[in-house]
């Protein structure tokens, strides 16, 4: 199959590349399920941008500066903040359907986040992302020159330097041409080739045992680019969601930043004895409730571990209940489907892995070091995030940078693709044990929980490290000996990327961000971010 643009993702970011792109391109969006199955969908907060002439980009920045523990990269953030507006637009033009507000500058309600000076988060009620995807999926569907291939995996890039001698001939330096894909349902390995390729594979909560990311986030464009010859940046940072909801049959179901943003207080639970009810968050940031994500995440984590609790309380039944369904009426219906009334009483929640700020390092266009190779959105490393995403700026950057690259592919001359090889399953049988799959899933993740979560030390770090080398070696003679199937390449990914999230975390001597060391408690004077290089560069 040939293709000018192969997309792997069809979150948000991927989906704007897409569309950016399908006027002049022949376009391909590969996804692991069906195109809404990824974490956009779940984004409920919204989207950061200046949007009213009370904010600035000044401010914007600021506050991501801050955030971002002195770790974003100050050109790439003034870009993403500077071309926010631009990117609202877009979407608008598509037709997402935010809240509407007649009171305010640009016609939409306005919200406030932890760790914002200002109401800048635009939002289509407590459902934005899934608003976002639906509106992008009917163009994406209707669309003449983008093919969907959904209930596809991506297995591995096809480079230059892997090409056998019926390829054309090709430069010293290795070259992106395309990528392997396994069709889940029949179980057929398809060649796909393109004069570009795009990793938009969201982030890799799934390599912790609690997440609030969806099946599909197994981290598999980062650990894919990794084994091609891409640098990756910053994997210690993984952002822990202070809020998600704690419940015997709710799975990562998030309760938004926006709730503290509009008043929301975090309080004991009855298991506090005689604290229940307080608030406690005041005793660890005077920000309390608005603090920045990785201060309200560990302080909650502190109080968990101190008193002995499973969850801790957020309330915000002290607001009219009407209020309440009319902003928040996704939270309400989950949590009244779970015998919870918002309305009346208050959430257990415990924190949960939620975002991965590292990932593969691109420049402003999302070139990663490997030609015909870009990677955009969670997956990527611009440089935005620094050590702390600050809340909402994560669907920001996935428009502003998919635009951004897709006028970098427009811009480039097409050479078309060499000859490719058809994926070699003649020396692979079907496995007798797939147990050994699930068993090394679940111990993985339960390690990374452990050993590598909120809070960590250096001994915690070694002996996660030494778990996931013992994995790794099993889970590539696996790959190697039997058939392939989705969970053994979810497996895969996921075993790259927690060996990526450990080595960053051991690199790092300071606390800094969503990092915190009990054993490097301080944070260094100069703010560096760890790049780990793989050993074929």
């Amino acid at each position: 199959m040939k293709f000018d643009v192969a997309i792997v993702g069809s979150g948000l970011a991927g989906l704007s590349v897409a569309l950016h792109l399908a006027e002049t391109r022949k376009v391909a969006i590969i996804s692991k399920r069906k195109l809404l199955d990824g974490a956009s969908n779940w984004a409920q907060g919204g989207i950061a941008a200046v949007l009213d002439s009370g904010d600035s980009h000044d401010q914007h920045i600021a506050d991501t500066l801050v955030a971002g523990g002195g770790l974003c990269d100050e050109a790439a953030t003034r870009f993403i903040v500077e071309n926010g507006r631009a990117a609202i637009e877009w979407l608008i033009e598509q037709g997402v359907p935010f809240t509407r507000d007649d009171s305010a500058e640009l016609g939409f309600h306005l919200t406030r986040e932890g760790g914002h000076s200002q109401r800048r988060i635009i939002h289509a009620a407590d459902a934005t992302g899934h608003a976002v995807q639906v509106t992008l999926e009917q163009k994406v569907r209707a669309h003449p020159n983008i093919s969907l291939f959904e209930h596809h995996c991506a297995i591995d890039l096809i480079t230059s330097d892997k090409l056998g001698p019926k390829s054309a001939p090709h430069s010293s330096q290795p070259h992106c041409h395309g990528l392997y894909v396994q069709d889940v349902n029949s179980g057929t390995v398809h060649t796909v080739a393109a004069e570009h390729t795009v990793m938009a594979t969201g982030g890799a909560g799934k390599v912790y045992l609690y997440t609030t990311n969806p099946d599909t986030a197994s981290g598999d464009g980062i650990a894919m680019a990794w084994r091609a010859g891409c640098r990756v940046a910053n994997m210690e940072f993984i952002q822990f969601h202070p809020t998600c909801l704690y419940h015997p049959y709710a799975k990562s179901f998030l309760i938004t930043e926006a709730i503290r943003g509009e008043g929301g207080l975090l309080k004991l639970p009855p298991e506090a004895g005689a604290a229940a009810g307080s608030r406690f968050m005041l005793a660890h940031d005077e920000r309390a409730e608005l603090a920045p994500r990785d201060v309200v995440a560990r302080a909650i984590d502190f109080e968990i571990k101190k008193r002995g609790l499973d969850y801790v309380h957020l309330d915000i039944s002290h607001k009219p209940a009407d209020w309440l369904k009319e902003h928040f009426p996704t939270i309400y219906a989950r949590c009244l489907e779970l015998g919870i009334d918002i309305t009346k009483e208050p959430i257990p929640i415990v924190p949960a892995a939620h975002y991965t700020c590292g990932g593969i390092v691109t420049d402003l266009s999302g070139r990663t070091d490997l030609p015909g190779l870009y990677a955009v959105g969670e997956t990527a490393y611009t440089g935005l995030h620094g050590a702390n995403r600050l809340a909402s700026n994560s669907l920001l950057e996935c428009v502003v940078i998919g635009r951004a690259c897709a006028h970098d592919i427009e811009a480039k001359e097409r050479n078309g693709t060499p000859y490719l090889p058809d994926w070699d399953e003649s020396r692979v049988t079907d496995a007798d044990e797939e147990v050994v799959i699930s068993h090394n899933w679940d111990e993985l993740r339960r390690s990374m929980w452990n050993y590598v979560g909120i809070v960590r030390t250096t001994k915690r770090l070694e002996r996660a490290q030494h778990r996931i080398a013992l994995l790794k070696e099993e889970i590539d003679e696996y790959y190697r000996n039997f058939r392939i199937t989705s969970d053994l390449l979810e497996l895969r990914n996921l075993v790259d990327v927690a060996s990526l999230i450990v080595n960053s975390a051991l690199q790092r001597r300071e606390s800094r961000g969503l990092h915190f060391s009990r054993d490097y408690p301080e944070t260094l004077p100069k703010a560096l971010p760890s790049v780990l290089t793989p050993a074929r560069r």
